[in-house]
């Protein structure tokens, strides 16, 4: 946001010197990122009369003239009236113009930012010129460089450029992430009066800006405009008026000056007052010709905003083709459309030369529906810089009726219809804000500071920055003006008062605290525990990115449709927010099975613990909801699996889960077959990759928390995963509340380790057989009775020979007693109590 000294200067006064403005503004308004000296740039350039203008002797098209500089200018040969001579080839120089002369060793302005061109005294066809009549673009002001700056204002000889158009100024640009949440400092009047406000002066914006809006007259024949609005919750506020009879023409020099000097190109008397306007308040408006607009309607003259529809087209000012999506705002006729709303104007409906009468379009759009817009067809112009930080839509009519005053000043014309103006935001009854007014005490803005201020001092600096406030009791009724759309709790007038006094101001004190340890986070404390338990069980953590590749989704059977899916990736290859962890871990699988430095991994457990979203997850509002998941992958390959590893893969992944889960409670989670639980339940998309044969789901209460198992041979195949491949994926959210480890005092008595097998039919699950086993003694880790299984361990699973239909299961089981040494009888009596609580249930028999 680039700012002009001179311009502040016409709204308030600056009472320190620039380096000292500077370092406030930096300190409590925005960080300066460029101050530029424009008067450097035209120190030199003084106004010179053309007193006489002859044909070149030796060049058609060019002019000998001699120039009355008021000889202000030394070290020039002059004739003997003291004229200078200078050579000019501009088709429109004449004698009695008045004219910015650049002298010989001076810097044409336009080159200042680039290579400085310095002019020097030089013959021109065997005649002498002395610097040169500059041009609208030589003296930056627009990119006209068909003939010399013709002067608008009132000067003589001799008097300097700069002062006569307030060139000796100083240009400062803001960064504008700074003003993120403040869309009036996107406009020369709002940062004025923050600039008032941090030097402790009281401003008072111009009446145009504050007064009710009187009715509008009909000075013009009227010309028809039907206005409407058909998206009311993207655009809250949409205004409209039409002139006739205006003269297209360059706007004064001044005008187009203070716009070129802010980086806004002048274009005509109308879009510049556009431009102009918008600088001033940071309120965009819009120009369209009023005939191109009726030629493109069908019978009355319209102005509609609405949603695009999908395939629409349009082309842009500058000549890009857009084709629209059903979000985008749109203005348009009822045939066509004429402008993205709130982004750029339509080349069908531009102003140019032959326009004689205009729609005057002023509205306020949803800030976030600009952004996707902006964002999703890469345009960015300075309506968007403005209106994507949500500008107010309370000061639409005024500024509307200020833009009118000046097209009529310098374009002529009159209003040639009635004011439209639809409104559709929400404001508080008896309200001249967008909020309700703030009751805040003084001693809690002192608090919240750290010093001591008072209610009259904290009174002037917010009604400095025109707040109205008013005593209620001990508190102050704060009421923001209608521009400010930041202001909504206490701790926003806090933040005010702080800026205004200055925070660099305020006491480096360490704030008091209580030495009480804070509460636990329960949901951080877990995963650190799963973190300490694992890597201690020699898995290793890795963190992968939360966006995945659509293709990745396809590997393991998710469905891309159930991913949230970005518009606007860092990379190609992180399209959707991922629906589960344990496909991110199978990618990191065979890279480093293949790895061999610094060493070989032939075998590794990979964990990670992150979140996940899908689209069926949703809150009350309809937002994404996130939930945490613990993932673990364990690998070996072929050569390391056939020498070390017997059975299924399945086991080792479940190991590492009774491992996690004994660490962090008693209580091991109930698993049924992924298979059978599928036949009722719709299966969650991170339990997509496992093979449902060769898998079980993690229960608590009758609902899955998790899932463990072998993949799918469709995902191993793709993601070329070895043979011995399993892990599990956990919500850890889900798990129950006790389940983290707490202290217990060491056993008094020791436990007594004993293997029982029992015999079942191989159509029995282990999963079933596992679970009776545990039952059988009702194990209970908030109740534990006297006499319990502490541990279970599948040791071997054999089916011999001959034996087909059936397998023996063999466990090897931690007996112990809290209240004495259990002796032999009583163990082996426990042993007969699992084996008979086993055949009941299952029907195993004991070998």
């Amino acid at each position: 946001m680039k700012i002009s000294l001179n311009w502040i200067r016409e709204f308030t006064n600056i009472k320190c010197t620039t380096d000292e403005l500077v370092r406030k503004i930096g300190a409590q308004l925005g960080e300066v990122e460029e101050v530029i000296d424009l008067g450097e740039r035209y120190k030199n350039i003084v106004i010179a009369k053309v007193i006489s203008c002859e044909k070149h002797p030796n060049a058609d098209k060019l002019s000998v003239c001699k120039i009355d500089d008021g000889k202000v200018t030394r070290g020039i040969k002059r004739d003997s009236n003291g004229y200078v001579q200078v050579v000019c080839g501009a088709p429109n120089v004449r004698k009695n113009l008045l004219v910015a002369w650049i002298p010989p060793k001076s810097i044409v302005p336009s080159s200042f930012e680039n290579e400085k061109f310095v002019l020097e005294v030089r013959e021109i066809r065997g005649v002498r010129s002395n610097g040169m009549l500059a041009s609208a673009s030589e003296l930056a002001i627009n990119d006209d460089h068909d003939g010399i700056l013709v002067l608008d204002k009132k000067a003589k000889p001799g008097d300097l450029f700069a002062n006569v158009y307030q060139l000796n100024d100083t240009i400062i640009d803001i960064e504008n992430k700074m003003f993120t949440h403040r869309p009036d400092c996107f406009g020369i009047l709002g940062v004025a009066r923050e600039i008032a406000g941090i030097q402790n002066i009281a401003f008072k914006s111009p009446d145009w800006y504050l007064k009710e809006l009187d009715e509008w007259e009909l000075e013009r024949g009227l010309l028809p405009l039907e206005v409407m609005n058909k998206s009311p919750k993207l655009v809250p506020r949409f205004m409209a008026v039409v002139m006739r009879d205006v003269v297209i023409a360059k706007s004064p020099i001044m005008v187009q000056s203070f716009l070129s000097r802010v980086g806004i190109k002048p274009i005509n008397n109308i879009v510049d007052i556009t431009n102009f306007t918008m600088v001033l308040t940071g309120q965009p408006m819009h120009a369209y010709d009023y005939d191109k607009v009726h030629a493109l309607s069908k019978k009355t003259t319209t102005l509609i905003a609405r949603n695009a529809k999908k395939g629409e087209e349009v082309k842009v000012l500058g000549g890009k083709t857009v084709t629209l999506e059903d979000n985008a705002i749109v203005i348009a006729t009822d045939k066509t459309v004429i402008g993205i709303g709130g982004v750029i104007g339509a080349e069908n409906t531009e102003v140019d030369n032959e326009t004689t009468s205009i729609i005057l379009e002023c509205a306020n759009f949803d800030m976030y529906s600009i952004r996707r817009t902006s964002m999703k067809y890469g345009l960015f112009t300075d309506a968007v810089t403005r209106f994507n930080k949500g500008q107010s839509p309370l000061q639409n009519d005024n500024i509307l009726a200020y833009a009118v005053t000046w097209i009529k000043k310098l374009a002529g014309g009159g209003i040639a219809g009635p004011l439209h103006d639809i409104r559709h935001m929400h404001q508080p009854e008896n309200s001249a804000s967008l909020y309700e007014s703030i009751l805040v005490a003084g001693e809690f803005i002192e608090k919240k500071l750290g010093v001591m201020l008072g209610d009259a001092y904290i009174k002037k600096l917010l009604e400095n920055v025109e707040f109205s406030i008013t005593k209620k009791g001990r508190l102050m009724s704060v009421t923001a003006p209608f521009w400010r759309t930041d202001i909504a709790i206490p701790e926003d007038v806090v933040e005010e008062v702080g800026r205004l006094r200055g925070l660099d101001t305020l006491p480096m004190v360490l704030a008091r605290r209580s030495s009480e340890p804070p509460s636990t986070n329960s949901a951080l404390a877990l995963q650190a525990a799963i973190r300490t338990i694992l890597s201690g069980a020699g898995a290793n953590e890795v963190l992968t990115y939360t966006f995945v590749h659509g293709d990745l989704l396809s590997k393991v059977g998710q469905s891309a449709k159930a991913a949230y899916r970005l518009t606007n990736a860092i990379s190609p290859d992180l399209q959707y927010y991922r629906l589960g962890i344990t496909p991110s871990l199978l990618q990191k699988v065979k890279p480093n099975l293949r790895a061999d430095y610094p060493r070989i991994h032939d075998e590794f457990a990979i964990y990670e613990i992150n979140k996940i979203s899908t689209k069926q997850a949703t809150d009350a509002e309809g937002l994404p909801e996130e939930s945490t998941h613990l993932a673990l992958v364990f690998a070996a390959s072929d050569k390391t699996a056939k020498q070390k590893y017997t059975g299924s893969a399945f086991f080792m992944a479940r190991h590492y889960l009774a491992h996690l889960l004994s660490s962090l409670s008693k209580e091991m989670l109930d698993i049924m077959p992924l298979a059978e639980y599928a036949i009722n339940k719709k299966l969650p998309q991170y339990m997509q990759p496992y093979d449902i044969n060769r898998s079980g789901v993690l229960l608590v209460k009758n609902k899955a928390v998790g899932v463990v198992g072998e993949f799918q041979q469709t995902a191993s195949r793709s993601l070329k995963l070895p043979d011995y491949c399993a892990g599990f994926e956990v919500e850890i959210d889900k798990l129950p509340s006790d389940s983290m480890q707490t202290y217990r005092a060491l056993a008094k008595y020791p436990r007594v380790q004993q293997d029982i097998t029992l015999r079942t039919k191989s159509s029995v699950p282990l999963i079933a057989l596992e679970q009776a086993v545990w039952n059988a003694l009702e194990t209970n880790p908030k109740n534990k009775p006297s006499t319990h299984i502490e541990a279970c361990n599948v040791m071997d699973i054999y089916q011999a020979e001959g034996a087909a239909g059936y397998k023996n299961v063999t466990f090897r089981l931690w007996l112990r007693n809290n209240e004495r040494t259990l002796t032999t009888d009583e163990s082996n009596s426990l042993l007969e109590k699992v084996a008979s609580y086993a055949r009941i249930q299952v029907g195993a028999q004991r070998v």
